[in-house]
């Protein structure tokens, strides 16, 4: 199956939008910071002709499928492999200091989803990895058979919002001391056991909350995100503009508070001046944040839990 057919982006109409009025410019540069099978920056290099592309992934496969995608496009698409928590490393590394788009797709990519051996999908009995780059860290399996209880509760709460958290984990452990965890079958079927009947009715499938938890720990994704946030405020230039992608409320919230933070005035009170470093040095360019279309989300099913938020710069760093 080809990449193509693979993945629809999520908001893309949107998102190219929002990143037009810096994109359009000559000599533009655009970092892609989550480049899965490349839909968003085949995209972006299309409408953007005269755009250079910076590309990041940490997964060696979709980095492999999205360069045969963009493989058309020669010198003008240039892939990396890394986190976005990475972000600014890779442009100096680059010699790229600032940029006049960034774009994150956060979350789980289609072809992460779709393969069976990655075990991110609960639907789907698979090994419990769940790693992004398979070629580092800690699997899902190990984390559920090595981390202390009251680690595992923290997680849980934490990254799945899981409010039946002790009564999950009570059961890992139990089980666990029988048999250490390979498989996603069985744990699904555990956190189904070990939940009461009134929290089996709500909110789709069981193990979501759980497995998004392990999803996130096992990948740093949360801790990678406080670092990717900031730096890509930090690289664009003035004129530039961030669009950013969420897919639960953990994301969606750190990225509000950033671009909050960037869009408010910092003066102390009572100034008759306002001096420019105390002046927002980011617009907002969404109210709150978007979502997508009925249409959309009835093409792109995937598309339904996506949040979208965008930013401008309008003021230079100080010095």
């Amino acid at each position: 199956m080809t990449s193509e057919s693979r993945h629809v982006p999520v908001m893309l109409q949107r998102c190219l939008d929002l990143l037009a009025p810096a994109l359009e410019r000559p000599g533009a540069v655009v970092v892609d910071c989550t480049l899965g099978l490349g839909g968003h920056s085949e995209a972006l290099l299309t409408r953007f002709p005269e755009a250079r592309l910076i590309a990041l992934d940490r997964d060696k496969e979709a980095l492999r499928l999205s360069g045969e995608r963009l493989a058309r496009f020669g010198d003008r698409a240039t892939l990396v492999h890394a986190i976005y928590a990475d972000l600014a490393e890779v442009l100096d590394g680059l010699g790229t200091p600032t940029v006049q788009g960034i774009l994150f797709d956060l979350g789980v990519s289609s072809m992460q989803l779709d393969e069976a051996d990655r075990g991110f999908a609960y639907a789907q009995d698979a090994p419990l990895d769940m790693r992004m780059d398979q070629t580092t860290g800690m699997s899902a399996a190990e984390v559920l058979n090595t981390y202390p209880p009251g680690e595992l509760v923290r997680i849980l709460r934490q990254y799945g919002e899981e409010k039946q958290a002790k009564r999950i984990v009570s059961a890992v452990v139990r089980e666990r001391e029988k048999e250490p965890f390979s498989n996603s079958a069985r744990l699904v079927e555990l956190i189904r056991d070990a939940l009461p009947q009134a929290a089996k009715r709500t909110g789709g499938n069981p193990a979501k909350r759980t497995f998004q938890a392990l999803r996130i720990e096992v990948n740093g994704e949360l801790s990678g995100l406080e670092r990717a946030i900031p730096a890509a405020v930090d690289r664009i230039a003035v004129g530039g503009r961030i669009a950013v992608l969420s897919y639960h409320s953990l994301e969606d919230r750190l990225v509000k508070q950033v671009f909050a933070a960037g869009a408010a005035n910092t003066a102390p009170p009572g100034l008759p001046v306002v001096p420019e470093k105390y002046q927002p040095k980011l617009k907002l360019l969404t109210r709150g944040a978007e979502l997508p279309t009925e249409e959309e989300i009835a093409e792109n099913r995937r598309a339904a839990p996506a949040r979208c938020r965008g930013v401008e710069r309008i003021r230079a760093a100080e010095l």
